[in-house]
């Protein structure tokens, strides 16, 4: 029999997205129900099971800062740990970890589980019910109401979800599982505009039936860095992924089946990610190319099943199949599970407002791949901020929203409002103008206090913080005091002509390291008592190597908030300014930015544009 629960939000999707989301407003008071259609998958890495990467580990950092749970439950199961683009600046440093697959849901579980407030039930949402403009309710397709008032939609891939491979098709947002169906009409019935897009997933492979001998071994970082300030001794043991390569022979036999791919032959009319295409549209975007680099990542402790990474494809079982044992070390491979693509409906974020509150409904959040994104990491930073935010609106008080020069997460907020992408968004280090000042090692420095003041960081985590800030200071205070008087007997700090300059001075010459000159210099035996981690030396190092570019940065950042603290009037009908383009006006008035920066930032709008509309709101008597 049908029945009502009330709850102060009700968070759809048991995905990245709606762990976070679920856990944020639960723990800033509200008593929170997460409705999932499957309470076996919640947590599950529909993809690879790795966490991190290129500026998503930076993503993962921000959230364990705000008090999120992503980094920590990574680091429970971790089974391989690599600090990406080391070779690089420390800008661009990004921490990946491949993990346990089974091990990450089973910990998000019992993670939400024990939390207090929040209630976990199975069911599929299908329609809300509304009250002059304001969500009231939830209704599953069984006719259980849930009575709230505010809710966090986590569709991920599931909306009109629809799978193929080759020939075949299938309604689902994921293998084995049905998609979610009348939410996406139900919410254009609303107004909302919907589009459609599309991603994909490689084969499985055995890894018994794997010769990693003919495979490039591709071993773990030395030393584990946890994603998670709460993390203690982080494991040790890591395995080992493994690097091959296609060949000619595996093109001839992924293009021998282009003609039943539903990529080419028209099936799919939703936009796959451009940086990550299946391996059938790499060969005829690089026709030139003779191979393509394949990673075989290993699924978990517990299993021999191993991730293709690298090799996504929507063709028929028995083409990949073929073609993959054509591959290096693969040649008596077994596949587990053949790869598909999956294509769904979004709503492109123009319909938010930067706290991710839908403009039509209040009280109705979006967060995740409904907002056009793509990874777990882009959609937990996406949950934690719609979870905030509808705790916020529902205290009636101002939304948490994160600049471009305060997180990634700023960021990747920003761009899908205002630009709209047209294809799944990554995040990417080159997309965050300010990266110099958003380093993965300083994301607790920045957000730890805003977490704590909303109430999602611990009273352990805040001490431990506040801790680290403390050392931090105090070996910086002595850096740029204290002068090199005793040479050392070797090293960069037995030059004589370094003696009574400053140690931070020191530090800036390219060939020092912080860590040496402690080891060195009997003056910096204080330093060494303190037996800080090396990531935090790292970062100390880091501060004051770049201290002149992080001052230029941090220059640039205000003259750009001037922008954003220019209000623009909701009601503003663009289309009046004549001396600003047609194309401007037409998206100005599509988007409605709230100031001025965001108005510049939108596509199609001009410096030039932006400058006529400042002068057209001092002439008009608005600033």
């Amino acid at each position: 029999m049908a029945t009502t629960h009330i709850y102060d939000v009700v968070v759809m999707g048991g995905g990245h997205a709606g762990i976070e989301a679920a856990l944020a407003t639960a723990r800033m008071g509200f008593r929170t129900c997460l409705v999932t259609q499957n309470l076996q998958t919640i947590g599950q890495m529909s993809c690879n099971p790795a966490i991190g990467g290129l500026a998503k580990g930076q993503l993962v950092k921000e959230i364990d800062a705000l008090g999120g749970e992503m980094g920590r439950i990574t680091d429970v199961a971790t089974v391989q740990f690599r600090m990406l683009n080391r070779s690089k600046g420390p800008a661009v440093w990004s921490p990946r970890a491949q993990c346990d697959r089974g091990l990450y849901a089973r910990e998000a579980r019992r993670t939400l589980e024990n939390q207090r407030n929040l209630d976990l039930k199975q069911g599929e949402i299908t329609r809300f019910e509304t009250a002059g403009g304001r969500l009231t309710a939830c209704i599953s397709s069984s006719g259980h109401r849930f009575e709230c008032r505010a809710a966090v939609l986590c569709a991920g891939t599931f909306l009109n979800g629809l799978l193929h491979m080759g020939d075949f098709q299938t309604p689902g947002g994921r293998v084995g599982e049905a998609p979610a169906t009348g939410l996406s009409e139900m919410l254009m019935n609303h107004g909302f505009e919907v589009g459609r897009l599309k991603t994909g997933t490689p084969p499985r492979l055995d890894g018994r039936t794997i010769n990693y001998s003919m495979c490039e071994h591709q071993p773990g970082d030395g030393r584990i860095i946890p994603f998670s300030v709460r993390t203690g001794k982080p494991i040790a043991d890591q395995l080992s992924c493994h690097l091959t390569y296609t060949n000619t022979k595996t093109h001839d036999i992924l293009r021998s089946g282009l003609h039943r791919s539903p990529l080419f032959a028209g099936r799919i009319t939703g936009r796959g990610p451009r940086y990550c295409p299946s391996i059938e549209d790499k060969i005829v975007r690089f026709a030139d190319k003779d191979r393509h680099q394949i990673f075989l990542e290993p699924e978990g402790w517990e299993t021999f099943e191993v991730y293709m990474n690298g090799f996504s494809s929507s063709l028929p079982e028995e083409i990949q199949f073929e073609a993959l044992r054509t591959v290096h070390g693969l040649e008596q491979t077994e596949m587990m599970r053949a790869g598909y693509a999956v294509e769904y409906d979004f709503f492109p974020a123009h319909q938010l407002h930067y706290s991710l509150e839908t403009k039509l409904v209040e009280g109705l959040f979006f967060a995740g791949q409904i907002n056009g994104t793509t990874g777990y990491e882009e959609a937990a930073a996406q949950g934690i901020i719609a979870g905030v935010n509808a705790a916020q609106h529902l205290k009636s008080e101002p939304p948490l929203i994160l600049r471009r020069d305060q997180a990634y997460i700023g960021v990747l907020i920003d761009d899908l409002i205002t630009k709209t992408p047209d294809e799944p968004y990554r995040m990417f280090t080159s997309r965050a103008e300010h990266r110099l000042i958003l380093r993965q090692d300083n994301a607790d420095l920045r957000l730890t206090e805003l977490g704590r003041e909303l109430g999602l960081v611990s009273d352990a985590q805040i001490d431990s913080y506040l801790e680290k800030k403390q050392k931090l200071n105090e070996v910086r205070d002595f850096l740029h005091e204290a002068k090199l008087e005793e040479l050392s007997e070797s090293g960069l700090l037995s030059d004589p002509k370094l003696k009574g300059s400053r140690f931070a001075a020191i530090l800036k010459r390219p060939e020092a390291d912080l860590q040496g000159m402690i080891q060195d210099s009997p003056q910096l035996g204080r330093l060494r008592d303190m037996k800080l981690p090396e990531e935090q030396l790292s970062a100390v190092e880091m501060d004051i190597k770049y201290d002149g570019y992080v001052a230029r940065e941090r220059v640039r950042a205000e003259q750009a908030k001037k922008w954003e603290d220019v209000s623009l009037p909701q009601d503003l009908d663009f289309s009046l300014v004549h001396s600003m383009s047609y194309e401007a006006r037409e998206k100005l008035n599509k988007y409605k930015p709230v100031t001025l920066g965001q108005a510049g930032r939108i596509s199609g709008v001009s410096p030039s544009d932006s400058s006529a509309l400042l002068i057209h709101l001092k002439k008009s008597g608005m600033l």
